[in-house]
């Protein structure tokens, strides 16, 4: 364990960007090895999905106050939705010669180094198996076809599976280093967004936390090295369980009746050209998870409803039309309501998206920086996600802060200094203007200690933070402003604003939110109307 927590240690400090250096990366881009962002499987039956997304009456503030519409049925054209609206393309963006694709869910860069897996039993228009979803087509690749009564019983006819693996050379051809951490971020956005647009069609969503790693290895066919061959492999990241959230499927008897599957397929090559980036191969090590048990669901906090929004949007419009902000005009305001709304759905409930995906207590709580919210004073402040964190975080913070509870009653938001933060923002955004030109910014404060006692929760702090920015992602598009993720910050120059002198938290994740300057250049074409 020891050896463990001394190998996350040292990825975490020396993966950090810092005032007077970079994170270690590439230097420069090679265009000519830049990876294909786009995995296919040679050889394997496709199965074409409907495009049946806007056939979908559910409005999104419906989802933001747990209004499930009943449970769809458990088939192809609604499974088909569920990948549509969570990692099918939302668009393509051409800028003259240039054409690349946008998704439903977020990456580091549009990268996109998450894969996604379908585990069914034998459905109306889907026989038995597993499946690899091509965005790109909106195609199922049946990897593995089950003929086994085992695996269809395994599932108890309540649910699906879905498999989620990374390819980190996707990024680190960008990110180097530092990308291991941007895939685990884009994970969490993935188990948000498949939240959602399962709760669209009335379904709950549960990440199965004791999967162990190479169990999910298995079930998804990541560890096949000989259907991979010269081609990037994939690390496996988790499994979500669509349906009954009072079932899980036997992962035992799936993995026994795989034994007896026909695999098919050979999986392309990305890039021509890799560079070695053994930190990441450590990190990896570090943070492998065996089998665990299941968590203690925490008792929920009651949690009024949130404000609605100015747009009263359907869910599959939002989810289509979300995009990360380049650039923001540092004029938009926004109300200390529509303010309040946002962060009221980013407390966990355990039957509302994205958060009905988590069992266990939320451990990642928002300092804010906020600039331009009409009614509340610009300074510092800090939303406590779990109220048990209170006590720890007054502790660890600096002694001069407020404290000062702000806002509706049922908002744990606190007021820690009143005061003009948008110069320090932009410095913390590696001196990029979006900080300071934001309506508002914020830290994701995680509690690290968890992860140095156990390394494979580094990962799911990091999903975690995920999940939250997917949320602020969705509602300013629903207030009609935008958002963005910000990878590139100075992690210690945050530390040193709050006041943290160790590792008990950890800053992992930034964010902005406001009036998007759109880039006039660019053209946008329907995602599946015109192909590549």
């Amino acid at each position: 364990m020891d050896q463990l927590k001394h190998a996350l240690l040292d990825y975490h400090e020396r993966s950090k960007h810092r005032l007077n250096f970079y994170a270690p990366g590439p230097g420069g881009l090679d265009w000519a090895t830049q990876p294909d962002p786009f995995r296919v499987f040679h050889g394997t039956p496709r199965v074409g999905l409907p495009l049946a997304a806007d056939t979908l009456a559910t409005l999104y503030n419906e989802l933001r106050c747990g209004t499930l519409p009943p449970a769809h049925g458990i088939e192809l054209s609604n499974l088909a939705t569920l990948f549509e609206l969570s990692l099918g393309l939302s668009a393509w963006k051409t800028c003259g010669a240039q054409r690349w694709a946008l998704r439903c869910n977020p990456s580091s860069g549009n990268l996109h180094p998450t894969e996604g897996y379908l585990l069914c039993p034998a459905l109306p228009g889907l026989s038995a198996g597993v499946y690899h979803y091509v965005s790109r087509d909106h195609a199922l690749e049946q990897r593995a076809a089950v003929d086994e009564p085992q695996w269809n019983q395994a599932f108890s006819e309540s649910g699906v599976l879905i498999g989620i693996s990374s390819i980190h050379w996707r990024e680190a051809w960008k990110y180097g280093m530092r990308a291991w951490r941007y895939c685990q971020q884009d994970c969490g956005h993935v188990i948000a967004a498949m939240s959602y647009a399962a709760a669209a069609l009335g379904w709950q969503t549960r990440l199965m936390e004791a999967a162990a790693d190479d169990a999910v290895a298995d079930l998804l066919g990541v560890d096949r090295r000989e259907d991979f061959g010269g081609a990037e492999m994939e690390v496996p990241d988790l499994l979500l369980w669509i349906g009954n959230p009072e079932t899980r499927p036997d992962l035992e008897s799936m993995l026994i009746a795989l034994d007896r599957a026909q695999w098919h397929g050979r999986a392309n090559q990305l890039s021509s050209g890799h560079v070695m980036w053994p930190d990441i191969d450590s990190i990896h090590r570090a943070t492998h998870k065996t089998r665990t048990r299941e968590p203690l669901s925490p008792n929920p906090e009651r949690r009024s409803a949130p404000a609605t929004p100015a747009l009263d949007l359907s869910f599959a419009r939002i989810a289509r039309q979300r995009r990360s902000a380049v650039n923001f005009d540092g004029t938009t305001r926004i109300s200390d309501a529509a303010f309040f709304g946002m962060l009221a759905c980013l407390l966990t409930h355990p039957d509302t998206p994205p958060w009905n995906a988590l069992t266990s207590p939320a451990e990642v709580h928002a300092a804010l920086l906020v600039h331009r919210v009409d009614g509340l004073e610009p300074g510092l402040y800090m939303l406590v996600r779990n109220p048990g964190a209170l006590p720890n975080l007054k502790r660890s913070l600096r002694p001069e802060w407020l404290w000062q509870q702000t806002g509706p009653n049922h908002l744990p938001l606190y007021l820690l200094l009143p005061y003009d933060l948008r110069a320090a923002a932009k410095l913390i955004c590696c001196h990029q203007d979006i900080g300071a030109d934001s309506c508002f910014a914020l830290g994701m404060i995680a509690r690290f200690e968890i992860a140095l006692n156990q390394p494979w929760r580094y990962r799911y702090l990091f999903w975690e933070c995920g999940i939250l920015g997917q949320a602020l992602y969705l509602e300013a598009e629903a207030a009609g402003i935008r958002a963005t993720g910000i990878g590139c910050f100075f992690d210690d120059e945050m530390h040193t604003l709050l006041g943290v002198k160790d590792h008990t938290w950890q800053s992992l994740y930034h964010f902005t939110v406001g009036g998007a300057v759109d880039d006039q250049r660019l053209s946008v074409v329907p995602p599946y109307e015109v192909q590549p």
